[in-house]
């Protein structure tokens, strides 16, 4: 056997060398899985087809349609719809020894019935009785307006999309995400769910004169509940209906790839609505086809069902769902849902206080070389594809390649990040802020992992909890955003919610990500239509009209992040390395650093402006600001006057005037 210690995450992280064994194996697991597939496959993008097998087909050899279900241990399948009146037994399928049912249907007897639009179902007599189902693999579903029954729709386009975007290249956008999470229904000002098309030429031109060069769509996959967000996924292959057709879709992301904006969605592999109707649930009659049976295939958090990583079925099932969307949707990759749930059969629900506990007793290692190939599958499918875990465990190696002895993700969420905002804006006044503290948590990240920072998320924005701009400014957003009047309030909340970004996305990572409206501080919280507020959509959209109102404190913001966004952009703040702490003062509340070699400063006092304010910077020369958060377009109070040049003294210093609550960028000139 070979010396586990050669594995390159051990030699870099010596704190891991009493789990090199636990690390070797861990990557032992991953390769064996592999092997085992490309010894039946070829290779892992051969196994990552089950989607052009199972479900609905036109043949054009046999001349018709052809319809598979893999479904071992049902009775009886048939197919009924439209076509045939929705006669549950005219169309029985037949079942081979694999427990795969088929039914062929020739182009000459159905071709004037089995047509484009029209509704299906497959009827399963199985353990759990006789029901009508969505079939596994069906492209489209579609709900009844008056009845709300989904069922799935025959998508027979006479035309394909006809892709534009061939000259698009993720690389430049891989190598710094700046990352703009958004859900199509509710990024319109209406009342009402928005849809892919409005998305693409209302929304898309704001993202990219913002500056962002992703996005990160939400609730693509279809679901039952709308206020679920997107994360009870019931249909895996379709795009939702809500939004409008897949060609729609397609629309959009080809515009957002003419844009130069990539374009990611949220992965949820890590569980699946409950619901037997609209869902996999008990698909087969029984209660272990794609989920584990019993206790363990039921998540009591999320009242969900969570998938047996281990069975080769499911893992076919959910690496073609992986290549499905970058395939024929031409996405460029995926925020992973849930992964610290996937991962650990506990699903994150202890203390991790120490290194035992990501790799012995708790973890599911089916879960992790599920993970493990499917990052894998993505980087054999594209190089320039992007894989980023929401994991909040600390897991090693986690965006560290499989033959490194690693999991694959190129990016994780710094979660931390975000709690550490809330809390401290919950919990702590502004003259206790922990300046030690915040550099810790802005700084605390595994080396030679990439990560995305963000100082809120969708998590934070929603109804029960409260956005940053809520934190700071609460009711007042309501009635004193005007430039025309004056708040304390406003002007404290203004200040921070610009420098809280500034420093999140300068200190915390490798990429940054930002909710649809947070840039500008929307007002309101998110709460999709529901029984508890009278199914509105009050709160389920984005009131841009606030930001396109150059007299309210709003635009102001948006201003600052267009700015802040620019200047990341320009300097490659995030590709460059890690900064370098230059001053630190505890008592009166200041941080400064360099990183692509510009200088940040940070004054968080809440009352003191220092003249004559001295630092020492790591060049000698001239330095002056080239972005100044009290700048009176961005909504400060303009307390630096003209274009003042900085030079350093004999000790390498230079001598700033340094407003209260500011931060300043500087640049060597």
């Amino acid at each position: 056997m070979k010396n586990p210690n050669i594995l390159p995450i051990v030699k870099d992280s010596p704190w891991l060398k009493d789990l090199a064994v636990d690390i070797y194996e861990r990557y032992e697991r991953y390769s064996s899985a592999l092997r085992s597939i490309e010894s039946d496959y070829g290779n892992l993008l051969e196994f990552a087809r089950a989607h052009e097998y199972y479900g609905i087909h036109f043949d054009p050899f046999r001349n018709g349609w052809v319809y598979r279900e893999w479904a071992p241990q049902a009775y009886n399948l048939f197919l009924m719809g439209d076509f045939n009146q929705w006669d549950r037994y005219s169309h029985p399928m037949k079942k081979d020894h694999r427990g795969d049912w088929e039914l062929f249907l020739p182009y000459h007897e159905y071709k004037n019935s089995f047509l484009h639009g029209s509704r299906i179902k497959v009827h399963i007599e199985g353990k759990n009785g006789a029901l009508d189902r969505i079939p596994a693999y069906i492209r489209r579903v579609i709900q009844d307006a008056e009845t709300h029954d989904f069922t799935g729709q025959l998508w027979f386009p006479e035309e394909s999309f006809n892709w534009t975007d061939q000259r698009f290249d993720p690389t430049p956008n891989l190598e710094q995400p700046l990352i703009y999470e958004c859900h199509i229904g509710m990024a319109q000002e209406k009342l009402g769910v928005g849809t892919y098309l409005e998305f693409a030429d209302n929304i898309l031109p704001r993202i990219k004169a913002a500056g962002y060069n992703t996005i990160q769509l939400m609730a693509i996959m279809e679901h039952p509940y709308y206020g679920s967000f997107g994360y009870h996924v019931s249909n895996f292959f379709c795009p939702t209906s809500r939004f409008g057709t897949p060609e729609e879709l397609k629309y959009l992301i080809n515009k957002a790839h003419e844009m130069g904006i990539s374009v990611i969605m949220d992965m949820v592999h890590s569980h699946a609505v409950k619901n037997v109707f609209e869902g996999l649930n008990e698909f087969d009659g029984s209660d272990h086809q794609y989920f584990h049976p019993g206790e363990r295939g039921y998540h009591e958090g999320w009242d969900s069902k969570l998938f047996d990583y281990g069975n080769r079925e499911v893992q076919h099932f959910l690496l073609s769902n992986v290549r499905y969307w970058l395939d024929e949707f031409h996405f460029d990759g995926y925020r992973w849902d849930g992964v610290t749930s996937i991962i650990y059969l506990h699903h994150g629900n202890i203390t991790f206080d120490n290194l035992e506990k990501y790799f012995k007793e708790g973890v599911d290692w089916d879960a992790v070389i599920y993970l493990q190939l499917a990052n894998q599958l993505i980087h054999d499918f594209s190089r320039t594809a992007m894989s980023i875990a929401e994991e909040v465990s600390g897991m090693p190696g986690l965006c560290r390649s499989a033959k490194d002895g690693g999991i694959g993700f190129d990016f994780r969420l710094a979660m931390g990040i975000p709690d550490f905002w809330i809390k401290t804006l919950k919990h702590k006044p502004d003259e206790h802020w922990d300046m030690f503290e915040m550099w810790h948590e802005l700084t605390n990240r595994p080396q030679l992992e990439k990560t995305i920072a963000y100082a809120e998320s969708h998590d934070q924005a929603l109804v029960g909890d409260k956005s940053i701009a809520f934190w700071l400014m609460d009711k007042e957003m309501y009635s004193s955003m005007s430039k025309l009047q004056s708040s304390l309030p406003v002007d404290r909340g203004v200040a921070l919610h610009k420098m809280i970004r500034m420093i999140t996305i300068s200190l915390g990572g490798e990429g940054y990500l930002n909710f649809i409206g947070n840039e500008f501080g929307h007002p309101e919280w998110v709460d999709f239509p529901r029984l508890g507020n009278d199914w509105s959509y009050q709160y389920a959209r984005r009131q841009w009209s606030l930001v396109d109102s150059d007299h309210l404190r709003y635009h102001d913001l948006f201003e600052w992040d267009k700015a802040m966004i620019k200047l990341v952009s320009d300097y490659k703040v995030l590709a460059s390395k890690p900064a370098e702490q230059l001053h630190l003062d505890a008592e009166k509340k200041i941080i400064a650093f360099e990183r692509a070699g510009l200088i940040f400063i940070f004054s968080w006092n809440i009352s003191e402006s220092i003249f004559g304010f001295e630092f020492k910077v790591p060049e000698k020369g001239k330095y002056k600001i080239i972005l100044n958060s009290d700048d009176k377009k961005y909504g400060g109070f303009g307390r630096i006057e003209g274009d003042p040049v900085h030079p350093t003294d004999k000790s390498g210093k230079i001598q700033i005037y340094l407003p209260n609550r500011t931060c300043l960028i500087f640049k060597l000139t």
